[in-house]
């Protein structure tokens, strides 16, 4: 039953006890005022009575309304405590997932904030050295030992040992920073390390071309200085190479070098210096391992024919000696077949001495003592 006639039925109780309290309140007011109406009353005594039935009707259905509420609320309860349980079901699942999605996450970023802590401080170790380079960077001895330094890092990691030495001192008492024992030709090279830097950074900080051309000048002049350095001081006839390595520890002062300066570059090339950067320079090294290997290839090629040279002349003697020991087999051979001969020999004797027989003693012996002589044996 649904609301409405809910409200409906309610409404027609009330509206039928008010009819009704009205009708009995207008009797009672009405019976002992006028007799001439006693005629009306039995058919106002009927309609109370109709109304009382109503009344009863309506009672009755409120009173079945009132337990079908009563079970339809029962149902309800269960239905709604049983939506409830299910809701927290479904909530607790869900909480206990979002708290494990939730620790994960913090665990995760956790992690990662470790990580960043990490990360962090190789940053700021980074800083440090980045200032340790520049402070390097800007005085000049330490910005030199810094070129040698890898320069020395590069020659170690491509080279073997013992075919380079640095700060090697030439016979004009020069002092180069790496020199590298080739075979001749082309004989050892010298390998110096040139840093330009203050130059280089005029030319690149300059504001304005009058400031662009007083840097490029500078920078010209300080590599034509070191060029004709290495080429009067590294470059020796009879003791080192015909030609001598510049290098740059700046890929970008080389870039900036062969991009803007040619001339320069051109001008180390015609005095047989090499300009090299710490790319260029690693494959130089690896051309001069070639150069080494091939080298020992020669010298390992030399051995090899000296060796087979002596096998050569050792299996020379072994024929010699195995002609010599066919000879002695040969004579051995026939001393065998000497021995052979003179074996049949003895068994054909042999052979001839057991057919002897012994005569008859009857007629043997007697003439045998008659003339004196011996018997004769026959057989065995």
């Amino acid at each position: 039953m649904s609301s409405a006639e809910i409200l409906v039925i309610l409404a027609a109780v009330a509206l039928a006890g008010g009819i009704g309290a009205g009708l009995a309140l207008l009797l009672r007011r009405r019976a002992g005022a006028d007799d001439g109406r006693q005629a009306d009353m039995p058919r106002l005594a009927q309609l109370a009575e109709t109304l009382a039935a109503t009344q009863n009707q309506l009672a009755g259905r409120l009173n079945q309304l009132a337990d079908t509420t009563a079970t339809a609320q029962a149902e309800l309860g269960r239905t709604v405590a049983e939506r409830l349980d299910a809701v927290s079901k479904q909530l607790g699942d869900s909480l206990t997932q979002s708290a494990d999605r939730t620790s994960r996450t913090i665990g995760e970023l956790q992690t990662r904030l470790a990580v960043i802590d990490e990360a962090q401080k190789g940053l700021s170790a980074l800083s440090s050295q980045v200032i340790g380079l520049q402070d390097i960077l800007d005085n000049k001895q330490a910005r030199g030992a810094f070129g040698e330094q890898i320069l020395e890092n590069l020659v170690r990691d491509a080279l073997p040992e013992g075919i380079f030495e640095f700060q090697a001192t030439l016979s004009n008492h020069s002092r180069v920073d790496c020199l590298i024992r080739l075979p001749n030709p082309p004989g050892p090279i010298a390998i110096d390390a040139k840093f330009p830097l203050e130059s280089y950074r005029a030319l690149a900080d300059a504001a304005d071309d009058a400031a662009r051309t007083l840097a490029a000048r500078a920078f010209t002049a300080d590599m034509q200085k070191h060029i004709a350095d290495i080429a009067g001081k590294y470059i020796l006839p009879g003791e080192t190479a015909e030609s001598a390595l510049l290098f740059l520890p700046s890929e970008a002062v080389f870039a900036e070098l062969h991009s803007r300066f040619s001339a320069v570059v051109e001008a180390a090339q015609r005095r047989r210096v090499w300009i090299v950067s710490p790319t260029t320079m690693m494959a130089t090294l690896t051309t001069i391992r070639a150069v080494l290997r091939d080298a020992r290839m020669r010298e390992q090629a030399g051995e090899i024919q000296r060796q087979v040279t002596a096998l050569t002349e050792d299996v020379g003697r072994l024929l010699d000696r195995v002609g010599s020991l066919r000879k002695h087999f040969g004579q051995a051979e026939q001393d065998i077949r000497q021995i052979e001969i003179s074996a049949d020999k003895v068994a054909r004797k042999t052979d001839q001495v057991g057919a002897v027989q012994l005569e008859a003693p009857d007629t043997a012996q007697p003439a045998a003592l008659a003339t004196g002589a011996r018997p004769r044996l026959i057989g065995p």
